[in-house]
């Protein structure tokens, strides 16, 4: 298969849930798999990757360069997304102390997918969006076009709207996990292009003191008014922070994947079925409720098997 035929070939199919916190609240809960639609390129990312790629291979010199994380889900896709693609992709990498220890199985992976790996400084990684800081990295590594850190720009919520094309069925909450914004922009964006008017999306935010994403979703439909879509973040699910957990969560999760077979992450995923779980049995999401859920991935299970 071409590579860009991964574009044109994206099937990610909605599953009913039905167990006893549905049936006994009367919650219609379903769950869209975007986890399915590449084992290396997980969820959400091929389609915030999409455009970006398509542009990039445009380009006469197309070389990406993004920000993350030791474990970041975005710097592990779009690695192989560079790799596929014949795209060369340099990762800014957060911890110049990671530089001497060893790689991790993420980035590792990453290396031999091709991505040139360089840790920074947790002070410079904070400069990350700054022109001098840029500049330097052009200095060094030449001609490059930034993808920000989680991959969320632009062409990443007009990729992230598609999301919502092939949803057939009405539903009343259309519901994702939170880190920086993108993939509710998309959702956002896609309820008006696809579906306007029809259901709330909410966003569950998986970052302790995370007030920036509402201005960061904001910036990225700064060029649009969606007057028709009702959206908003839930803050109180965080569980203490980006990557922190509790024994709460880890059964839940346990106990999720038992009942239904779908594996969550705890980072992103397990906290939004989570939250939408604890919400319908507080009653906040209301009997006769149609929520769809989105599983953007992030179990990095596939993605770390295919070359180690």
């Amino acid at each position: 298969m071409h590579a860009m035929e991964l574009f044109e070939n994206i099937d990610a199919p909605i599953h009913r849930l039905s167990d006893e916190v549905t049936d006994r609240y009367g919650v219609q809960l379903a769950i869209k798999r975007e986890d399915f639609v590449h084992p290396e390129i997980m969820g959400n990312k091929l389609r915030k990757l999409k455009y970006n790629i398509i542009d990039a291979c445009k380009s006469y010199n197309p070389v990406l360069l993004s920000f993350g994380g030791a474990y970041s889900n975005h710097i592990l896709a779009l690695s192989a997304a560079g790799r596929i693609f014949t795209i060369p992709t340099i990762g800014i990498i957060r911890g110049d102390e990671l530089a001497g220890a060893g790689l991790n199985p993420v980035l590792d992976v990453a290396q031999r997918n091709g991505m040139q790996l360089a840790f920074v400084s947790r002070m410079d990684y904070r400069r990350k969006t700054e022109p001098e800081f840029l500049q330097g990295l052009h200095d060094e590594y030449g001609d490059f076009t930034v993808i920000p850190e989680g991959g969320s720009n632009s062409l990443a919520v007009k990729g992230a709207a598609e999301i919502v094309a092939d949803i057939d069925d009405e539903f009343d909450v259309i519901a994702c996990a939170c880190g920086t914004g993108g993939t509710l922009a998309g959702l956002i964006s896609g309820v008006h292009q696809y579906r306007s008017g029809a259901g709330r999306v909410r966003g569950f935010a998986v970052l302790k003191g995370a007030t920036f994403i509402r201005d960061a979703v904001q910036k990225l439909l700064a060029e649009h008014v969606y007057t028709d879509v009702e959206w908003d973040i839930e803050s109180g699910y965080h569980f203490g922070g980006y990557a922190r957990t509790s024994a709460a969560l880890i059964d839940f999760m346990k106990w999720f994947e038992g009942r239904h077979a779908i594996e969550l992450d705890y980072i992103y995923t397990g906290k939004m079925m989570y939250a939408l779980y604890a919400q319908i049995k507080s009653g906040q999401i209301a009997a006769g409720s149609r929520v769809l859920a989105i599983h953007t991935g992030g179990t990095q299970t596939a993605a770390l098997r295919h070359l180690r």
